[in-house]
């Protein structure tokens, strides 16, 4: 890392917290934005005087009293990610060029400042559709889902999820069981899914891409499951909702935030004995079914009507 993203670690890591609280993804967005407006850069902070955090952050003593015991943790933090490195976990930041460039694009200001990832970072400057969905799925759900996933594959897709049980992991095993690529953005526990054979393997063969903004030892957080929704539709050219319930859980939120911002198009499996799935068409979701032949690239017609099914795209 160099000196920009070293300190973004040590500002904004939950490692080694325990007397301090990091920044959260809008308050480094804010001193991100003071910096660029005085001509600073991040590493700059670290010879920043009470005064200097007083002119260019607008801080009071308490916040820089803050800033300083989250600088003061910078030696534990190198120690651990020396030791995250050597399982294969290394760290991406918003200061590095191979941060993924698509979430800057889509999200600019509301992006998480980093990631820990694991696998080739440059897999982010791929194409991929996302696949999103209930944990609980009829067989019927997986095969549609597997054949989905098939058909992008065939046209140059990769899958990008969240990597949980049920529809994100069909969708993950079937790409790269298609010899094809995936990313997952998860939000269980990173440590404890690096150590699988078929994950090191798939990151070892440069075909799958981990990322989260949560400490690796973590295990799974509602609030960081919710968070990383966005990353999945921020990244993909079209996501695929399979199976949604109705007015709850996270591929419902997930589906209707990407709706309401905009994130891209929402495709959803028309299965209208599926509430959750029928209020999401109704809310402008494109319905697909069997028949859908995976091209996405032409939902940019802008004379298709998404309200029909989409033998349009055929």
């Amino acid at each position: 890392m160099n000196e920009n993203s070293s300190l973004i670690v040590v500002l904004c890591s939950h490692l080694c917290a325990q007397n301090c609280k990091p920044l959260e993804p809008s308050e480094w967005t804010v001193i991100a934005d003071r910096l660029i407006a005085e001509n600073k850069q991040p590493r700059d902070i670290i010879d920043f005087t009470d005064d200097d955090f007083k002119c260019y952050l607008g801080y009071d003593e308490n916040d820089i009293e803050r800033i300083k015991r989250l600088l003061d943790r910078s030696g534990s933090i190198t120690f651990e990610l020396q030791k995250y490195s050597s399982m294969g976990i290394n760290v991406v930041t918003r200061a590095d060029v191979d941060y993924p460039k698509v979430l800057k694009k889509q999200l600019k200001g509301n992006c998480p400042p980093m990631f820990y990832y694991a696998g080739d970072i440059a897999l982010s400057l791929r194409k991929y559709i996302g696949f999103v969905g209930s944990r609980t799925v009829s067989e019927d759900d997986s095969l549609f889902a597997a054949n989905t996933v098939t058909k992008v594959n065939a046209l140059g897709y990769g899958v990008v999820s969240g990597g949980a049980k049920g529809v994100d992991s069909i969708a993950s095993e079937t790409s790269l069981n298609n010899g094809n690529i995936c990313i997952e953005y998860i939000s269980d526990s990173f440590v404890r899914k690096i150590k699988k054979h078929e994950v090191v393997s798939a990151v070892q063969d440069g075909k799958l891409l981990i990322l989260s903004v949560a400490k690796p030892d973590v295990g799974f957080n509602a609030g960081f499951a919710m968070m990383r929704n966005k990353y999945i539709y921020a990244h993909s050219a079209g996501t695929v909702v399979v199976k949604s319930d109705y007015k709850k859980g996270g591929t419902w939120s997930g589906a209707t935030d990407a709706l309401k911002k905009e994130l891209c198009p929402v495709l959803c499996r028309n299965q209208r004995q599926y509430p959750g799935n029928a209020e999401l068409i109704r809310m402008g979701a494109i319905p697909i079914d069997d028949t859908w032949n995976g091209d996405i690239t032409k939902l940019d017609n802008p004379s298709i009507d998404q309200g029909t099914q989409l033998s349009l795209f055929d």
